[in-house]
């Protein structure tokens, strides 16, 4: 199978993660402190980016030096052997941050993600998720006594208990369920008027992808489901997530929602689907853009990859 998720956002992350030399303390210290090593600040998650919204800022070693309370956490090296590194701003005053962002901005990942270059949009999603872990996990799950990074920021060790703490990525099926020339589509409560998109949902404990989807798609809207395949996965750093991507044969066709999770779903063409990946109104609804992934999934079924 073609690898048809590089072409997705969040995707083929440049960087080198050098993890055979996170413990190595002397090699990192050189790291941190030489003049070409490249550091991205965050502030509440939010990574720093030009003006324009179409390249993060990089900062050095000396333009940071004081402003950070938290450790930097290493990205990985580029081709030059260049350190990257994250550093959370959040627990220092905003007014630190608001300085050193100088012409740049703090925001949304959300809302700038489409018009980063692929290798900045990877980078900025794993520096997001990593940065967002450590400040969700400053306290021990085994005693409840505070963590301290380890590893470049790769773990949290408890000295209280002797616990490390490793980052966590949460599975999420997403799918496209068809039958024939029809595909099935949901929509949630909170979504915009008329917008539809695959089903999705939390891989559950002792879950292969192919049990969570059938359970899914049955809980959610009442179709049974039979061959699971997968197509492609990615990563989503909202908080943590890698959605996996499958395609999926309905056995049945009736649909019976669970009002808790949708507020609609509907069999929909695969003309249909095709005018709504052109944006023609004709469609009558609304399909997620191509930064998310079940934007590839209807492209792919309509090209007749799934």
């Amino acid at each position: 199978m073609t690898d048809h998720h590089l072409h997705m956002p969040f995707t083929g992350n440049p960087l080198d993660r050098a993890s055979e030399r996170r413990g190595d303390h002397g090699w990192l210290a050189a790291r941190l402190a030489a003049p070409d090593s490249r550091y991205l600040c965050l502030y509440q998650t939010r990574p720093l980016v030009a003006a324009s919204g179409d390249a993060l800022v990089w900062l050095s070693a000396e333009q940071i030096a004081g402003r950070a309370a938290a450790p930097p956490v290493l990205l990985g090296l580029d081709g030059t052997g260049r350190a990257h590194f994250a550093v959370d701003l959040s627990t220092g005053p905003e007014s630190a941050a608001t300085a050193l962002a100088g012409p740049g901005q703090f925001d949304d990942l959300r809302r700038f993600m489409a018009g980063l270059s692929a290798d900045d949009a990877a980078i900025a999603a794993q520096a997001k998720a990593i940065v967002d872990w450590h400040g969700r996990h400053g306290f021990c799950a085994v005693c409840g006594a505070p963590t301290a990074p380890r590893q470049a920021g790769w773990s949290r060790h408890c000295d209280a208990c002797g616990a490390d703490h490793f980052p966590r990525t949460d599975p999420v099926v997403i799918m496209l369920v068809t039958r024939g020339e029809f595909c099935l589509l949901g929509r949630q409560a909170r979504f915009p008027y008329r917008f539809f998109s695959a089903l999705a949902g939390f891989v559950e404990p002792g879950e292969t992808i192919e049990e969570a989807v059938r359970r899914e798609i049955h809980e959610e809207a009442g179709v049974t489901v039979g061959a699971v395949a997968y197509h492609a996965c990615q990563p989503w750093p909202f908080p943590s997530s890698l959605m996996i991507g499958c395609f999926a044969k309905a056995l049945s066709e009736a649909i019976v929602i669970d009002p808790a999770e949708l507020e609609e779903a509907r069999w929909v063409s695969r003309a249909e689907v095709r005018l709504a990946l052109d944006n023609d109104p004709a469609a009558g609804f609304t399909l997620p853009p191509a930064v998310a992934i079940a934007y590839h999934l209807a492209r792919a079924w309509c090209d007749g990859r799934g």
